[in-house]
């Protein structure tokens, strides 16, 4: 399936950029969310005729990913669990209770955009979560999980 990218998608390329794709992942996720479209002569028409306006939204978004990292820059977070003598967690920290803290101390971070590489945090102390705020920046966040008294 060809399809004429309309944002700018992370392994598949820019916006206007016409890839082959597998079927399933067109139809499921690109077509759905918007971010493609079937490349068809009326739509790639249409497409160029839009282009300067996804273009300049497309920057928009990433400026204001920009300003959201610079906010972040110097920013830890720190999270207070249950957690056992030696420092093993009751349950785990997941992408939604980072999301939840972030927000409760005044950033403004969706569950999408936290990214746990090694799953949920389940020790307490010291840990690196990445922050994917747009395709081209990520931004590494320190949290810090301190046991409950």
């Amino acid at each position: 399936m060809e399809v004429i990218l309309l944002q700018k998608v992370a392994n598949l390329g820019n916006i206007g950029d016409r890839v082959k794709v597998k079927p399933g992942f067109g139809r499921n996720y690109l077509l759905p969310t918007g971010k493609a479209t079937v490349a068809t002569p009326a739509h790639i028409a249409a497409f160029e005729a839009r282009r300067a306006e996804l273009e300049a939204k497309a920057a928009g978004e990433q400026a204001s990913a920009q300003a959201r990292a610079a906010k972040l820059e110097g920013f830890t977070l720190t999270i207070t669990a249950k957690a056992g003598n030696e420092g093993k967690l009751f349950g785990s920290i997941g992408t939604a209770d980072i999301a939840e803290a972030c927000c409760a101390a005044g950033q403004e971070i969706e569950r999408a955009e936290v990214r746990l590489p090694g799953g949920p945090l389940r020790m307490v102390g010291e840990h690196t979560v990445t922050l994917h705020l747009h395709a081209d920046i990520d931004v590494v966040l320190p949290v810090t999980v301190v046991a409950e008294e």
